[in-house]
């Protein structure tokens, strides 16, 4: 899925046939077009409709609605049946300033529709979700540098559970996941100002900026959103520029636009395009 999603986001203004994709991956177009939709619920000419910036555009044009007690309370929202329900901690001033010193991580490499990826936990939630952008050396290398002087094991076993909540059944009921922060008071509330913003919609810096209570905080909002260490549950793909551009993106823009397009095809249930 991978692949093709990636095929799909680069050539967006020309979409491959459903030939060419299933070609691509390997795979009869019989047998492409049923993982497709089992993985994103529409056919893959549909679904490179939701990557065209006029659809991205539409969706920033929304704006951000009054937020319910769910999203005040730091949950994420329930976009539809697979959304997440996600809670945070910090870690303490303490464990700050000794970087983690004694703390336990445990990590594991997994595959996602969005790409294969590092995922670490601890025993209160998930510490580290990182895509792999160049090798899986380079990733742990950013999971020591964030941190330091904990303790890493290498555990597939304790981490393979989590990620099946994450990604196993993608169509499955609202899962509760633990999420464990690190960074400075300001960067904690640009992340959870995250948070609140709902499945399928985006926003744009200067609104994010708003959310998190610091509106003449753009730009730190933005280096902030940029020492995120866990992807996509801590969603900084929702925010964009006010033109409607994607901006940049730790793990790659291409990857950035596929998660946009995957989560408003997902939960739009009334839209004007036409399946086929």
């Amino acid at each position: 899925m991978e692949s093709a999603l990636h095929i799909l986001a680069q050539n967006q203004h020309l979409p491959p046939t459903l030939s060419e994709l299933a070609s691509a991956c390997g795979l009869s177009e019989f047998h492409f077009q049923r993982m497709f939709k089992r993985w994103v619920g529409i056919s893959p000419k549909r679904f490179s409709q939701y990557l065209s910036k006029e659809y991205i555009k539409t969706l920033l044009d929304e704006g951000i609605k009054p937020l319910d007690a769910r999203y005040q309370a730091g949950l994420s929202g329930p976009g539809r049946l697979h959304d997440l329900f996600v809670r945070t901690e910090a870690i303490s001033p303490a464990q700050y300033k000794s970087k983690g010193r004694g703390l336990n991580i445990h990590y594991g490499f997994h595959e996602s529709p969005f790409g294969d990826y590092l995922l670490a936990v601890t025993n209160k939630g998930i510490c580290h979700l990182e895509f792999i952008e160049n090798s899986q050396q380079q990733t742990l290398s950013a999971l020591r540098t964030q941190w330091p002087l904990s303790v890493l094991h290498s555990n597939e076993s304790l981490t393979r559970p989590v990620h099946n909540k994450l990604f196993g059944n993608m169509s499955a009921n609202p899962q509760q996941i633990s999420l464990l922060l690190k960074g400075t008071n300001f960067q904690i509330h640009v992340w959870q100002a995250l948070l609140r913003i709902p499945y399928g919609k985006l926003c744009s810096y200067e609104s994010l900026a708003h959310l998190a209570g610091k509106p003449a905080s753009t730009r730190a909002g933005a280096s902030a959103i940029a020492r995120n260490s866990i992807a996509w549950l801590i969603p900084c793909h929702r925010v964009i520029r006010k033109t409607g551009e994607g901006g940049q993106y730790r793990w790659g823009a291409w990857r950035k636009k596929i998660i946009i397009g995957f989560e408003a095809a997902t939960c739009s249930q009334n839209n004007k395009f036409t399946d086929l």
